[in-house]
């Protein structure tokens, strides 16, 4: 159970950094939708840090 889990945040975070870098290749990124994606990103990362 746990490892599905895992598994499902390490797959939203790949998702969320493939969003930033989208948005950051974007002729005008949008800095507040970058840094909303950051936060959750570090959140879910700190989510999987906590489950190892």
């Amino acid at each position: 159970m746990q490892t599905a889990h895992l598994s499902a945040l390490e797959a939203k975070h790949a998702t969320l950094e493939q969003r930033i870098a989208s948005e950051s290749q974007r002729p005008a990124p949008d800095t507040i939708v970058i840094a909303d994606l950051k936060k959750q990103k570090l959140r879910l990362k700190e989510e999987i840090d906590s489950l190892h």
